[in-house]
């Protein structure tokens, strides 16, 4: 049975964990991120579609193919981190439903209206970049996710062929505090839920 976390767990992951701008001259390894993944890659999909693709921009050269489709601040934001995540979805997610999730073939439903694989592809997807952003948390790193930029040109330069698409953005590395802006508020309980 699952219990609850502690304080100092809650509050790395929910309650004092902030959206970084601003990076120290950090490195995040290769091993970091395959751990990562490794704890991502275990939040629940439907069907275990497991539709999000991710590719980690981190040298100079693949950060100046990425900088042109950023937009405002956004391009200093993600030249300063270690690391930039394309969280992208696959849009033949489905091709691999007989392996992922072989009760029975999900994938149909998928294969024969684009619409619900569009669906499915950037529900799930979105979940497993959500996923990416609390497993960064739980390992000491820091996140910033960014939504500002073109998806058209990072999916050119990056997704030729296509079949992946892109969704967001999120720099990964060890964000300074003293450059984050104040704390936004939250919407409260009463004015986001309904007990029926």
């Amino acid at each position: 049975m699952s219990q609850t976390l502690s304080s100092k767990a809650l509050d790395q992951l929910f309650l004092e964990a902030r959206s970084h701008n601003a990076w120290f001259d950090r490195p995040v390894t290769d091993g970091q991120l395959e751990q990562l993944y490794g704890l991502l890659r275990q939040g629940p999909t439907s069907n275990n579609c497991s539709p999000a693709r991710f590719v980690f921009v981190r040298t100079p050269e693949a950060k100046q193919r990425l900088l042109p489709a950023l937009k405002g601040y956004n391009g200093d934001k993600m030249l300063g981190a270690p690391v930039t995540v394309i969280v992208a979805y696959d849009c033949q997610f489905y091709e691999r439903l007989p392996e992922l999730f072989p009760i029975y073939d999900a994938g149909a439903v998928y294969r024969e209206n684009p619409q619900a694989a569009y669906v499915g592809a950037l529900r799930n997807g979105s979940l497993q970049g959500a996923y990416l952003i609390l497993a960064a948390r739980a390992l000491g790193l820091d996140c910033g996710p960014m939504s500002g930029f073109d998806n058209a040109q990072v999916d050119v330069e990056f997704f030729s062929d296509g079949r992946w698409k892109s969704n967001f953005l999120c720099c990964l590395g060890y964000g300074d505090p003293q450059k984050l802006r104040p704390a936004g508020i939250r919407l409260g309980f009463e004015e986001t839920c309904q007990l029926v």
